[in-house]
């Protein structure tokens, strides 16, 4: 496993679905499907992400 770093390739909006998909080694499609659908049935999920957009460190 990586460490959670933003890429700076293959990132949609801030990279955290990226980040989150490559260090658990899984689809970034499937992290922001689930991202999606949280924001969608929960809304918090919004405030998670960007508080993980501010915590998660870009990778240089």
């Amino acid at each position: 496993m990586t460490t959670l770093l933003r890429p700076r390739q293959g990132r949609v909006i801030a990279g955290v679905c990226a980040a989150i998909a490559n260090r658990f080694d899984i689809s970034p499609t499937l992290v922001r499907v689930l991202t999606v659908l949280g924001v969608l049935f929960a809304g918090v999920s919004v405030l998670v992400y960007i508080l993980l957009w501010i915590i998660i460190p870009q990778q240089r």
